[in-house]
């Protein structure tokens, strides 16, 4: 018999069934686990390929859009400047117009009102008469009926009738489209004058309006030289216009021989030493509580110390 030969071991056997197989592989298949983690596939590839590709095509759509918009914004504002203009230059050209067509209607309007008849003075009105007559005022106003409102001078017209005595205001309006009215404030008489030719009364401002017989009650002045411009006329209208309704009523004649020697003279006979105009108002208070005492003289040229007799 013969005898088996000697069997061959594992190692052996492995060696003889690979006789080519590399060194390397052998090295490699004994490479850490770490080593083999970081080894990138074909599909890890392909998938951080795709996304860097996508991330460079956003980029790119993100700056491709920031430049047309900064180009449509850039365009944007220079279109819109002529725009404006154009604009703001087409509303300034139709309120021109508009302004000049409105001055051209308003001097065509003004001219017919003033060359023609349609709006003429065919009524003069007069108010504010008391003792003037109104013819008189007319007649001062010189207006020729049927002169168209815009041809007359309303200043002249008030001038011409403020020379009338008795008037002491005169106002002339225009009223359309047909009536011109002229207003009057006549003077009212504060005191009264004898003069050879007759009484004059004086109003307010010491004025010599009109020489007639006075209205009932007025009193007498006694000045050297009454008018306006002279200081005793004005003490003593002063002095009258000062004292209240009740006691003028009782004043018969005021002497001012001076501005500080004023003397009233009751109708009853009383007399009043008056003295200067300091302290008027206070005085003519004074004279009317002290008239309701019994006396002949009443004083008031102290009102701190006031009198009778």
């Amino acid at each position: 018999m013969t005898e088996p030969g000697p069997q061959a071991g594992p190692e052996s056997t492995a060696a003889e069934s690979n006789p080519a197989e590399p060194e390397h592989a052998q090295a490699e298949s004994t490479m850490p686990l770490a080593a083999s983690e970081d080894y990138e596939g074909p599909r890890r590839r392909a998938r951080r390929e795709r996304a860097e590709r996508r991330a460079a095509r956003d980029r790119a759509i993100a700056i491709e859009q920031a430049r047309r918009e900064a180009k449509r914004r850039v365009d944007g504002s220079s279109a819109e400047a002529p725009k404006t203009l154009a604009r703001g230059t087409i509303r300034g050209l139709k309120v021109l117009l508009w302004t000049a067509l409105a001055s051209v209607l308003a001097v065509a309007l003004g001219l017919v009102l003033y060359f023609t008849p349609i709006m003429s003075a065919r009524n003069v009105v007069v108010s504010g008469l008391a003792a003037l007559p109104q013819e008189e005022v007319l007649a001062a106003a010189a207006v020729v009926p049927g002169t168209p409102l815009l041809q007359i001078n309303t200043d002249a017209v008030a001038e011409r009738v403020a020379t009338i005595r008795r008037v002491a205001t005169a106002r002339v309006q225009r009223e359309y489209p047909s009536t011109l009215r002229i207003t009057v404030v006549e003077r009212v008489p504060v005191v009264v004058k004898d003069y050879p030719d007759g009484p004059h009364l004086f109003d307010r401002d010491g004025v010599d309006f009109a020489t007639e017989p006075p209205p009932p009650a007025l009193p007498y002045l006694d000045a050297d030289n009454p008018g306006p411009n002279d200081p005793a006329t004005q003490a003593a209208l002063e002095v009258m216009l000062a004292l209240p309704p009740e006691v003028v009523g009782q004043v018969g004649r005021v002497a001012a021989p001076s501005v500080a020697s004023i003397t009233l003279t009751l109708t009853d006979g009383r007399v009043v030493v008056w003295g200067t105009t300091d302290r008027t108002k206070e005085k003519a208070l004074k004279l009317a509580a002290l008239l309701t005492q019994p006396g002949r003289t009443y004083d008031v040229s102290s009102p701190d110390l006031p009198t009778v007799k």
